[in-house]
């Protein structure tokens, strides 16, 4: 029997994804502040069987590049305007059935009760569905929206993240799964027996429980995470169902995965515990020179100055103040060059800072993979046999069209060829990855 492969769609609720051509593109229907917009994409990842799409989200215009927003907000930066992903869910799962619907919510700039609520609530109404897209947040920007002067350290940052994590599953577990009776002859809605009204006391929150919502249908929500730097790693290990990455060549993927198994093995994880998705985007076309146009013309759209304003905005760190012909490693080498940009540099190929810029612009260095439907299909059934990833993220050059050709014509060879369900198998999230029951 094939392996099986995960697919999840990525979205942001904004004009850009990773591609920052989204909303220029001539194939792209609608726009963001459509909520049809998002229903059509849903529906037609759910045709393909996915097992999850989930929105990325950032809570701040970023001004890191020359300290300023204006070129952000007139460009249209991948931060320059974006809605709450969370009514966008709710909405979804009303207008679907089967697929995930995973939230990004930030450790840094909400407080744990809020996360468990939120996502204990789309659990519910999604019937099993849900999952949290665990972030730290990236840079000043946010911390000054919330009142800060400045973004928490890096690795001070994940600390608050282990215990803000440790906590919400204290909340979400704060109910037994039988703990909700709703006898209506005996007029008994909870046997308070059966819940948990502990106390947290830790370095970063106090909290007093339990949660005032039932235990979920899933157990626990799906936790998803996406660090890739050490520390990250290192969080991720320890806590994630789903791990997204980008790795823009195999080898990269292949060191990936096995770091965190090897982590994993070390605090007592089982790997098959967690799935880790690298990010790609298809061009399709009848022909490889068809598929090759696409890719090209969609990468004309793409901005450079955009992608050097995304990097500045990832980093927290002012990439305009060097010229677009200097090379990355000059950049590294710099004094001004804060050492955890620098290390990212070197591990990127010598090239210019415009060059990169037009990367960044065109997929934030998600791999473009330009081909026929057969070759596409192949490319992520070898990556899988090698063991590079246990699935994909597909990120869209354009809406809903890079989906539905994905739906149409990869996605069959996929089923076909055995490595991809052909319909849904289970109720929940956790049922469709083949997770580790909670309940």
């Amino acid at each position: 029997m094939a392996k099986q492969m995960a697919l999840a769609g990525f979205m942001l609720s904004g004009p850009v994804v990773h591609s920052h051509a989204v909303w220029r593109h001539p194939q792209t229907h609608s726009h963001f502040l459509d909520p049809d917009y998002y229903i059509e994409i849903a529906k037609t990842l759910e045709d393909g069987c996915f097992d999850l799409l989930f929105f990325a989200d950032r809570l701040a215009v970023g001004d890191q590049a020359g300290q300023s927003r204006a070129r952000s907000f007139e460009l249209g930066a991948q931060d320059a305007a974006r809605l709450d992903p969370l009514p966008i869910l709710s909405l979804l799962a009303g207008h679907t059935k089967h697929i995930g619907l995973g939230l990004t919510r930030s450790t840094t700039y909400y407080q744990p009760p809020h996360v468990a609520r939120a996502i204990a609530s789309l659990d519910h109404i999604s019937k099993g569905r849900s999952a949290w897209n665990i972030v730290t947040s990236m840079n000043d920007s946010e911390a000054r929206l919330f009142g800060h002067a400045q973004h928490l350290a890096h690795d001070q940052r994940y600390a608050r993240a282990d215990e803000f994590v440790e906590l919400v599953l204290k909340l979400w577990n704060s109910w037994q799964p039988d703990a909700l009776v709703l006898d209506k002859v005996r007029g008994i809605l909870a046997d308070p027996g059966k819940i948990d009204a502990f106390k947290h006391s830790g370095t970063y929150f106090d909290c007093e429980g339990p949660l005032n919502i039932p235990r979920v249908p899933q157990g626990q929500p799906v936790l998803i995470q996406a660090g890739a730097s050490g520390r990250g790693r290192q969080f991720g290990s320890r806590w994630a169902e789903v791990i997204f990455s980008i790795n823009s060549r195999v080898e990269r993927m292949l060191e990936f995965r096995q770091d965190i198994h090897q982590q994993m093995r070390a605090i007592g994880r089982n790997p098959d515990d967690c799935k880790i998705l690298t990010a790609v985007m298809p061009f399709i076309g009848g022909t490889e020179t068809e598929a090759l146009k696409k890719r090209d013309e969609h990468n004309a759209l793409a901005n450079p100055e955009l992608g050097v304003i995304t990097l500045s905005t990832q980093s927290n760190f002012d990439f305009t103040q060097f010229p677009l012909d200097t090379r990355l490693l000059d950049i590294a080498r710099h004094s001004a060059t804060p050492d955890v940009v620098a290390q990212k540099l070197r591990l990127e190929r010598d090239i210019t800072l415009g060059e990169y810029g037009a990367i960044m612009a065109a997929s934030i260095r998600v791999p473009q993979l330009a081909g026929t439907a057969e070759s596409v299909a192949q490319q992520l059934i070898d990556w899988l046999e090698l063991g590079a990833c246990d699935g994909y993220v597909v990120s869209p050059a354009y809406l809903p069209g890079t989906f539905t050709e994905f739906t149409e014509s990869v996605v069959p060879i996929l089923q076909r060829r055995g490595y991809l369900r052909s319909a849904y198998e289970h109720p929940t999230l956790r049922g469709h990855l083949g997770l580790k029951s909670f309940n």
